[in-house]
């Protein structure tokens, strides 16, 4: 009897400091996530309040002055050359976002599906393609510069060799050709991420639904329109709204080739160039770390709402598999 009632208490013994182990277990798993939320917390949440912050004040270089209210907003969009900044940038942009969605994801797309539909060396190409994205983007800035330099780019030469001498062209010093060579050139680095997603959304298509709809007749063109864009969407939609956020954000490929003053004449400025010119670069004159601030606060806005925007509209479009 004394045996068992050690034994007794010994098994509650051991089952207490079980409860208590699996009880401090979980505080732990809590505490994981603490150093990226402090590093997010960081890097991110607080410089858009400081932004939000700045922008209500007037600057003296990187003296903060007096509180100014909205007067920074009113001057970004009702003051030249401030106004005619804003709203040239924001073309660009809305240029970048266009170019990337035809050119980038319809080409990604197709890559895709021609890997879901198992054509001979799929495996390789997913590799191949994917490449670029490995590269840093000033890398491919620089590499890019040398390829369209006008007098030993690569570019120009091949086209000079194979008797097309007369489209070759300073690419970059062009303002009707350098915004569009820096898309295109930015296309070509996302294309192998774009191509990613969206062979994963097809993946995830159900084989017997595939095969229901070629027994009810649904081949070719018919086939994708019908049934695996829809089945597809969520990956659409993961990609329009990435794409959007990465046309409005378009900064560092921006600056590797053309620097901080969107050359030639301002043809390749962005949003992001022209915060970073204004509140950073002196390069243009006064730092106006106000007017730099209420841009960065109107960006966000535009990513935000729209990105926002957009993943509710998309969202309805879905089909559920």
């Amino acid at each position: 009897m004394i045996f068992e009632k050690k034994g007794v208490g010994v098994i509650e013994t051991v089952n207490r400091k079980g409860i208590r182990t699996k009880g401090q277990a979980r505080w732990l798993i809590h505490l994981f996530p603490l150093p990226a939320l402090v590093i997010y917390t960081l890097f991110v949440v607080y410089p858009i309040f400081s932004a939000f912050l700045y922008s209500l004040y007037d600057w003296n270089g990187i003296k903060r002055g007096v509180f100014v209210g909205l007067q920074n907003f009113i001057t970004l969009f009702t003051v030249e050359p401030f106004n005619e900044m804003f709203w040239n940038a924001f073309r660009h942009n809305a240029l970048y976002f266009v170019v990337e969605m035809i050119m980038q994801n319809g080409i990604a797309f197709g890559l895709a599906f021609l890997i879901y539909r198992k054509i001979r060396g799929s495996g390789f190409l997913k590799i191949a393609y994917f490449m670029p994205r490995l590269l840093s983007v000033i890398v491919i800035g620089f590499l890019w510069k040398l390829i369209l330099n006008p007098n030993y780019g690569a570019l120009n030469t091949i086209l000079e060799k194979i008797g097309l001498e007369e489209w070759a062209r300073p690419w970059l010093g062009d303002p009707d050709t350098a915004l569009l060579a820096i898309i295109l050139i930015n296309c070509w680095f996302g294309i192998g991420f774009a191509m990613l997603i969206f062979l994963a959304g097809l993946q995830s298509i159900p084989e017997d639904l595939i095969e229901a709809a070629r027994l009810d007749g649904a081949t070719g063109w018919r086939m994708l329109w019908k049934i695996i864009l829809p089945l597809c969407m969520p990956a659409i939609t993961i990609m329009t709204i990435f794409t959007f956020i990465q046309a409005f954000e378009a900064f560092e490929l921006v600056y590797a080739m053309q620097g901080s003053m969107g050359e030639p004449f301002y043809s390749t400025d962005t949003l992001a160039v022209y915060f970073y010119r204004m509140a950073f670069s002196s390069g243009a004159g006064d730092v106006t770390l106000g007017l730099g601030s209420a841009l960065a606060v109107v960006l966000f806005f535009i990513v935000g709402s729209v990105s926002a925007l957009s993943l509710y509209l998309m969202r309805k479009r879905e089909v559920q598999h």
